[in-house]
C-alpha cells in the first residue's frame, strides 16, 4: 500500500493554520507603542486608527489585535482573505500580525494589500504594540 505524501501547498496550509491559532509569543510583547506610532507612518497612506479613523484603500485598524480578520462590514476585503477568514476563523493574533506585514502577498496569496512589507522584526513588534492601544471604537 502506498502512503500519500502531502503536497507542499497542503503542508504550507497546515503550518499557516497552526500559526493562526497560536498564542501570542512573549517575544512579540516587547514592542514599543511610541516607536510603533512612528513606524505606522508607513501604513497611513492606506490605513487609519483612532476615534476619527475612516476607511481608506485599506480598512480601519482599530481593534485589530485579537480581532477577527475581514470583520469590518464597511470594507471590501479580497476574496482570498474573506475565504480564509470564513473557513479558518482567522484571528489577528500578535503572531499573525508579526507574519502578515513581513510579506503580505506570501502570507496570503490573493490579498489586495500591495505593501512590500516590514522586514525588521522590531518594527513589526512596535507596530503591533501601537495597534494594541486602539480598541474597536478607536479609543486608546
Amino acid at each position: 500500500m502506498r502512503v500519500p505524501v502531502p503536497s507542499r501547498r497542503n503542508l504550507f496550509l497546515c503550518a499557516l493554520s497552526f500559526l493562526w491559532f497560536a498564542h501570542p509569543s512573549a517575544a512579540s510583547e516587547t514592542g514599543d507603542p511610541v516607536r510603533g506610532e512612528k513606524v505606522f507612518r508607513k501604513c497611513k497612506a492606506c490605513h487609519s486608527v483612532g476615534a476619527d479613523a475612516a476607511v481608506k484603500t485599506g480598512p480601519v485598524l482599530n481593534g485589530m489585535v485579537g480581532g477577527a480578520a475581514a470583520a469590518q462590514p464597511d470594507f471590501s476585503y479580497s476574496k482570498a482573505l474573506r475565504e480564509v477568514a470564513d473557513r479558518d476563523q482567522l484571528v489577528w493574533t500578535v503572531d499573525n500580525l508579526d507574519i502578515f506585514p513581513t510579506k503580505p502577498k506570501e502570507f496570503l496569496p490573493g490579498t489586495k494589500m500591495s505593501f512590500a512589507g516590514l522586514r525588521k522584526e522590531k518594527d513589526r513588534q512596535d507596530i503591533v504594540a501601537f495597534l494594541a492601544t486602539f480598541e474597536e471604537e478607536g479609543g486608546n
